[in-house]
């Protein structure tokens, strides 16, 4: 074999390896690299020694699966492969709990940093029962910078990332906020509906650090996002119980809890939650990794089913869609949850693994969810047609657009990928760039639609 010959061998392996660490998420993202950089001095040395590629690359990942228990969880996988033989270790070694400590401490401090937070603004007579406007449109900046704080020193980003991100969302308070919408404007709901949209984007970006122009870089972010959803729906469900329990034991003394859980229990949960559901996601990445795609291999079926039977409905009846200001907003939020669904299914899948049937049902559920969105922007535009241009119809019909473009692309690569003409990192590509669609998207409706419709 040639030295071309080795080295394509040697970044073959080393991809796989890369690969294996970034999909199994036992180690943060970031430390891939730092990792993978480890791996390939240890190739080098012993190429050097004498070594030939392949064995240096075999005797290096068992010096790595010394140092780190995934490579004894790697070579489990692929028992086929000498790995097995020589990085499988007897289990042991320190466990990293002061790091873990750590993390848990200034994860919890943050937590109550931004409970804390978002009762400030009382002091200044800014209360939720006469003042909800104000907290609805700042909603979002009581825990995503916070959030996004904790990013930058998880991944030691230093001060530079700090000093854009305090730009990003002083911009988003003053846009926000500086406005003068109407006593009952849409563009203020819009605005608070799509701010947290557009901020998520910074997050994202802390969040992958280095690796955010890569696409599993952003594609960790996308997986990132679907375990905190899951994780903080969790947590908001036991301190539901919680409460209930709370405000009936209470009441059994003659106490009426119902102001405190409103004004006290209920913001600064919502608000230290989201800092404590990205904790947990963080440390227990081999726990939700087991239960997230179960939770999407579940559902993914049963919607592909309910907008089967839809469709099926509609030229069954040949009824057309009649869709008013609330129904429009369920049909948004189907599809948004469909496309979460699809995302997720994306991030969690082998992209080297051959198409199976699930991906089958994938393409089902896509095809449903275009023609569903096709319908629901007929009904949109007949309703702009008869009425006129409002703030939410022109937002409505931007934000189907914008999911119509990318379920009609994302079908067309899951068919190629499907027949074989294009790999499954296609889908992958053009599911993280269009993470810029929905940001530039949300960032309009905040920045633009107020003063174009006179802040109504």
């Amino acid at each position: 074999m040639s030295a071309s010959d080795h080295a394509v061998s040697l970044e073959a392996q080393i991809d796989q390896w890369r690969s294996y660490l970034r999909r199994r998420q036992a180690i943060h993202a970031v430390d891939v690299a730092e990792l993978e950089d480890h791996l390939r001095e240890q190739v080098a040395a012993l190429v050097e020694a004498g070594l030939a590629t392949d064995e240096a690359f075999l005797v290096a990942v068992k010096r790595m699966g010394n140092l780190d228990a995934l490579s004894r969880e790697f070579a489990n996988e692929h028992s086929e492969r000498l790995w097995k033989q020589l990085v499988v270790v007897p289990p042991g070694g320190g466990d990293p709990s002061t790091r873990s400590r750590t993390d848990a401490f200034v994860a919890f401090a943050l937590a109550l940093a931004a409970a804390v937070a978002i009762k400030l603004p009382v002091l200044f007579g800014l209360d939720w029962e006469h003042e909800n406007r104000f907290y609805l449109r700042n909603l979002s900046l009581f825990a995503l910078p916070l959030l996004a704080g904790y990013f930058v020193w998880k991944r030691q980003l230093g001060a530079r990332a700090l000093g854009w991100l305090a730009v990003a969302f002083a911009l988003a308070a003053v846009f926000v906020n500086v406005y003068p919408y109407g006593p009952v404007g849409a563009t203020e709901a819009l605005a608070a509906l799509h701010l947290p949209i557009a901020l998520w984007l910074a997050v994202g970006m802390v969040y992958a650090g280095v690796r955010w122009r890569e696409v599993g870089g952003r594609m960790d972010f996308i997986r990132f996002s679907g375990e905190l959803f899951i994780y903080f729906v969790l947590i908001a469900l036991g301190g539901g119980v919680l409460t209930a329990f709370v405000m009936m034991m209470f009441e059994a003394i003659g106490i009426k809890a119902e102001t405190v859980f409103a004004t006290w229990l209920l913001p600064c949960g919502a608000a230290g939650g989201v800092l404590v559901a990205a904790w947990l996601v963080e440390a227990k990445q081999s726990v939700i990794e087991n239960m997230a795609p179960v939770l999407t291999r579940l559902f993914t079926p049963f919607f592909a089913i309910v907008l089967v039977v839809f469709l099926g409905t509609v030229l069954w009846t040949g009824r057309g869609v009649q869709i008013d200001r609330n129904e429009l907003i369920a049909f948004d939020l189907l599809l948004v949850l469909v496309l979460g669904l699809l995302l997720y299914s994306v991030s969690a899948r082998d992209p080297q693994a051959p198409p199976g049937v699930f991906d089958v049902v994938q393409v089902v559920l896509v095809v449903s969810a275009l023609l569903t969105d096709a319908l629901a922007l007929w009904a949109i535009a007949v309703r702009i047609n008869e009425f006129g241009f409002t703030p939410n119809r022109v937002a409505a019909l931007g934000e189907n657009v914008i999911l119509l473009v990318n379920l009609a692309w994302s079908a067309v690569l899951y068919f190629r990928f499907l027949r074989g003409r294009a790999p499954f990192a296609s889908l992958e590509r053009w599911q993280t760039n269009y993470l810029y669609v929905y940001a530039s998207w949300a960032a309009l409706v905040v920045i633009v639609f107020p003063p174009v419709f006179d802040y109504l």
